[in-house]
């Protein structure tokens, strides 16, 4: 028997920072109770461009992780990842900083689709403005995507498998999915899983704004980002980070861990189509959601929830439905989908992680929460029951995470409940 069939990866941890709060409990009561995260923009001045409005992370303080001196040495995506990750650990059960065997079998995998752009723009700023003997030294280590990862090392003492994932909005998709994958094979016995994007700048907001990815509904931005919406126009750029603790189930019960959920199925695959717009029927997506069922020797009518990947935007919307319509067949009236994003907006490379979150949630607590803006639902969506408005009752055996990202890369994460755990 190998390694990896003798062994299954629990998670006894979640950490988020969010533009509905900044831990788990407070991401969750506002995904439940309807509230929207996304705002205008209030950290800069956003009149020179056609989008006025994001998902901001509010009243954001990194001091109980970080000191100021180092908290100014850490770019913003970076601090709230350590943040997510502390909380992690926490509700793990996992000490303030590890060590011995524990630091040893211990890895990090937190990815990031941009790294540090804030800093990226202000350097360049200072550069252009008053030349390169004025560069801070610690740019580059501030702007680099894996410094996330190397930081939770440094900051908690994880000694294991260390890197990012890069992969737009399905990094932490990878992460988490890698990590298992890192503890399957006896590499690991605990993993520190997640992403972490600080996208909210002007020149970011522009750049996608460029590719007309962006609504321009600055005149209502609690509803501007709606998925599978007749009336969606784009995403809403928005800030955050998700962190797993990832664990070999009797890794975890040796230490008398809660169990949260099992991960018991992942699988990644490529559109090979477009730079930005998903293959043809979300053909890809499909073929990731089929193979992270049979990874987990499920068949689709198991599934009883999906958070959707579902950024509000027409063609990437509708692909998914497209999809999972394939997947699901007549068992499509039976599954809740729900859509994240319309609360907070995209948090790109962290969104993976924190769709994760709210369908762990959505298993322990047995209840789906809204897809919000969902006033005139897209005939695509047929017989899938897309939960909008308000939240519903359900119980939740298994759950199927969506994320995609530009480039055509696709991942899917299957979630068990605790009750199935035996």
């Amino acid at each position: 028997m190998s390694t990896a069939a003798r062994r299954r990866v629990v998670v006894t941890g979640m950490g988020a920072v969010t533009p509905l709060g900044n831990d788990v409990p407070s991401f969750w009561s506002g995904l439940l109770e309807g509230r929207s995260g996304i705002r205008t923009i209030e950290s800069f001045d956003s009149s020179r461009l056609t989008c006025h409005v994001a998902g901001e992370v509010r009243d954001f303080d990194v001091t109980g992780v970080l000191e100021r001196k180092e908290a100014r040495r850490n770019d913003r995506y970076t601090q709230l990842a350590l943040v997510a990750t502390r909380e992690a650990m926490n509700q793990a059960g996992l000490p303030e900083r590890l060590e011995g065997t524990l630091a040893e079998e211990t890895g990090v995998i937190i990815g990031s689709g941009m790294g540090g752009t804030t800093t990226l723009f202000e350097q360049i700023r200072v550069f252009l403005e008053r030349g390169p003997d004025r560069l801070s030294p610690f740019f580059v280590p501030m702007v680099i995507t894996n410094m996330a990862a190397g930081q939770a090392a440094i900051s908690f003492g994880a000694l294991g498998p260390n890197y990012a994932t890069v992969s737009a909005c399905a990094t932490s998709g990878h992460a988490i999915g890698e990590s298992a994958e890192i503890i399957l094979r006896g590499d690991a016995e605990v993993m520190l899983a997640g992403g972490s994007e600080a996208p909210v700048s002007e020149g970011l907001i522009a750049a996608f704004a460029a590719m007309r990815a962006l609504s321009t509904r600055n005149d209502d931005p609690q509803g501007a980002s709606r998925p599978f919406d007749q009336g969606r126009d784009g995403f809403i750029v928005a800030e955050g980070a998700g962190v797993l603790v990832l664990e070999e189930r009797g890794h975890a019960e040796a230490r008398n861990a809660e169990i949260l959920a099992e991960v018991t199925g992942y699988a990644a695959t490529a559109d090979a189509h477009h730079i930005t717009l998903p293959a043809p029927g979300g053909a890809g997506a499909l073929r990731a959601t089929r193979r992270a069922l049979a990874k987990a020797g499920l068949d689709a009518s198991a599934v009883d929830h999906v958070n959707a990947h579902a950024t509000s935007t027409q063609e990437g919307d509708r692909a998914e439905l497209t999809s999972l319509h394939a997947l699901f067949g007549d068992h499509g009236a039976k599954v809740s989908v729900t859509a994240t994003k319309s609360a907070i907006g995209h948090t790109l490379g962290a969104a993976g992680a924190l769709g994760s979150i709210a369908a762990i949630q959505a298993m322990r607590e047995r209840c789906v929460p809204p897809t919000l803006n969902l006033d005139d639902p897209d005939a695509a969506i047929g017989a899938l029951q897309v939960v909008a408005h308000e939240p519903r009752a359900q119980e939740i055996d298994v759950a199927l995470v969506n994320a995609f990202g530009f480039g055509g890369q696709n991942t899917a994460l299957v979630y068990r409940r605790l009750a199935d755990l035996a």
